[in-house]
C-alpha cells in the first residue's frame, strides 16, 4: 500500500474550533477508512505545520478522494509527501544503471 506523509495547517475555521481537534482526528480516521485508507499515526506539532499524519492508501485515487473529502470540511490545508520504505527504495535503486 502506498504511504503518505501529510503536513497539515489549521485554517481560520480549524483554529477557532481547536478544542475539537482530537475529535476531528477520530472523524478523519473514519473518513480515511471509508475511502480505502488507514491513518497509521497522527502528531500535533509545533512549527510551520500543526499536524503531521502518516496514511496508507489502497491506491492514489483512494488517497486523493480522502484528501478532497477532508479538505472540503474546511478545517485544514494539507501538503502531501509520497513516502517509500527501505524495501521500496531499494527496488528503485536496483533499477539504476
Amino acid at each position: 500500500m502506498p504511504t503518505y506523509v501529510v503536513l497539515t495547517q489549521f485554517t481560520d475555521q480549524g483554529i477557532r474550533t481547536i478544542k475539537n481537534s482530537p475529535q476531528r482526528a477520530g472523524q478523519a480516521a473514519e473518513l480515511a477508512k471509508a475511502h480505502g485508507c488507514e491513518m497509521k499515526q497522527i502528531y500535533w506539532t509545533m512549527g510551520q505545520y500543526d499536524i503531521v499524519t502518516i496514511i496508507e492508501a489502497a491506491d492514489e485515487a483512494s488517497f486523493m478522494a480522502f484528501g478532497l473529502a477532508l479538505g472540503a470540511q474546511g478545517n485544514v490545508r494539507t501538503q502531501t509527501l509520497r513516502a517509500f520504505n527501505k524495501d521500496e527504495f531499494g527496488a528503485m535503486l536496483g533499477k539504476l544503471a
